[in-house]
């Protein structure tokens, strides 16, 4: 299944390769990435196949969010077609 990761937080070095490293040891595989630095704010939005990760969904979901604090980041995923629904016009 595909989803959305959203990142946000202040900027600093190794930002994506600690978010890139937790997909990692999940088995989350990144197949599209876009980011920006606004003055000294990080925000990253990422699409990512969790097919092989072994945790189910909201697991995962909970560990990303648990997890952002400890890197000084707003971390969360959505599943594609929510994250599609709630931004449709």
């Amino acid at each position: 299944m595909r989803a959305i990761v959203t990142v946000v937080g202040q900027d600093r070095v190794g930002i994506i390769a600690d978010v890139c490293a937790l997909l990692a040891k999940n088995n989350v595989n990144v197949l599209d990435i876009s980011q920006t630095v606004m003055q000294d704010y990080f925000t990253m939005i990422m699409m990512v196949d969790t097919e092989r990760c072994p945790l189910p969904f909201g697991e995962l979901a909970g560990l990303m969010k648990q997890e952002g604090p400890a890197l000084g980041l707003s971390i969360h995923i959505q599943r594609e077609d929510i994250f599609n629904a709630m931004h449709r016009i």
